[in-house]
């Protein structure tokens, strides 16, 4: 397993034209159609993954701002324009963004039935990846944007994008499935982007000491850990700020 890219990109707001939209689903079908006829499928995920095969991709489609919106364009213009033909080509796009993202597993377990896949293993790996993303990597970047690109040959690719409001940058990141490793052992290859300071990182190799570490703390009862953190600093004021809230370190919990 490897994350095969990473992408930093301005944050923008606002929504493609319902033109430009169609227009883009016709041409990235007919992109798909040649690569998948002359190349194959793996070829396809392949280019797929590459976070700068991706933004050309996506400029060729139409979409030629260098923003967020290239991602979820992109991957909703494709979606769209290859759900009639999924069976011909052998390609099925699950996810997207915000709450279609939370349907990923449903959409996977539908396209494994039809072809014969172990859907629980996809939907664990599907999870897997948005978590090592979201909360194993402490980047400030929270995914809303989740998709899963599988082929009728249990292939697959998954392209997600995370937002950070304070710094307005959004970052896309690339998997591909060519490459089996540990999900815990440097799943990626490659992380494309400005340098933001340092991140914590726990997939990376020199983590282990880490990992372990957190997985001694989990076991412990409750007690012991409480006992060893017996300092609490508040501040005067009673109301709760933005700041004060880490909105990954929050949505780990919830995802439990």
């Amino acid at each position: 397993m490897k994350r095969s890219g990473v992408a930093d990109l301005p944050l923008h707001g606002g929504r493609v034209p319902h033109w430009l939209a169609h227009r883009m689903a016709k041409m990235g079908t007919a992109i798909v159609e040649s690569i998948v006829i002359r190349y194959g499928r793996a070829e396809f995920l392949s280019r797929l993954s590459d976070p700068f095969w991706f933004q050309a991709l996506g400029a060729v489609m139409g979409m030629d701002w260098h923003s967020s919106g290239i991602t979820t364009s992109v991957m909703g213009a494709l979606k769209r324009g290859l759900d009639s033909r999924s069976r011909e080509l052998g390609i099925y796009i699950c996810g997207g963004r915000g709450r279609h993202s939370r349907n990923t597993p449903n959409e996977l377990r539908a396209v494994s039935d039809r072809c014969g896949f172990d859907g629980e293993a996809l939907v664990r790996t599907s999870r897997l990846t948005a978590r090592i993303d979201n909360n194993a990597i402490a980047d400030g970047f929270q995914i809303y944007l989740h998709t899963f690109v599988l082929t009728a040959d249990n292939q697959w690719a998954v392209v997600q994008q995370g937002m950070n409001d304070s710094t307005g940058m959004a970052r896309r990141y690339h998997w591909h499935s060519s490459t089996v490793r540990d999900f815990t052992i440097a799943p990626h290859t490659a992380i494309v982007g400005e340098h933001q300071g340092e991140i914590m990182n726990l997939v990376d190799r020199e983590a282990k000491p880490a990992q372990a570490a957190l997985l001694e703390t989990a076991r412990e009862k409750p007690l012991v850990t409480l006992q060893e953190a017996t300092r609490l600093c508040l501040p005067a004021r009673h109301e709760v700020h933005a700041p004060d809230v880490d909105l990954k370190r929050l949505g780990g919990v919830l995802a439990v």
